[in-house]
């Protein structure tokens, strides 16, 4: 029997979208007031859903005690508070859209679980903008 379990996680971060490859009225033309010099903030709101097989001696496709300690390590340990494009390395080159932030979620959490489980990750930037990433 397959099922989908599912926990929700929450951070606050400030970011800048920008492409330092353009000028800076072109990157405001492009992203508006997320490419002011000053950055702004989000509280993001995520849910990481988990499917697979129901393990009959356990019960569970995955312990959601584990999914909790994994979340807290690669997620909100990593983005809380932070300044994601001055403080997380690997964002001093790539844009931090909600897209990137799902994608770099996805593979944090995703090395840390079965392969042959299905991740899906729902990052909310806020009550109205979300994106949903699966790995494709």
């Amino acid at each position: 029997m397959i099922a989908t379990i599912s926990r929700k996680g929450y951070f606050s971060a400030a970011h800048r979208l920008y492409n330092n490859r353009w000028d800076y009225q072109k990157n405001v033309d492009t992203f508006g007031k997320c490419a002011y010099l000053n950055y702004h903030g989000h509280n993001y709101e995520y849910i990481v859903s988990i499917t697979g097989e129901i393990n009959t001696e356990t019960g569970f496709v995955f312990n959601l005690q584990k999914l909790k300690h994994i979340l807290s390590d690669e997620i909100e340990k990593f983005f809380d508070h932070k300044n994601i494009n001055l403080d997380i390395k690997e964002f001093s080159s790539i844009n931090p859209t909600i897209e990137n932030v799902v994608i770099f979620m996805w593979n944090q959490i995703n090395k840390r679980i079965s392969s042959n489980l299905n991740l899906k990750i729902t990052l909310y930037e806020t009550k109205n903008n979300f994106v949903e990433y699966e790995g494709k």
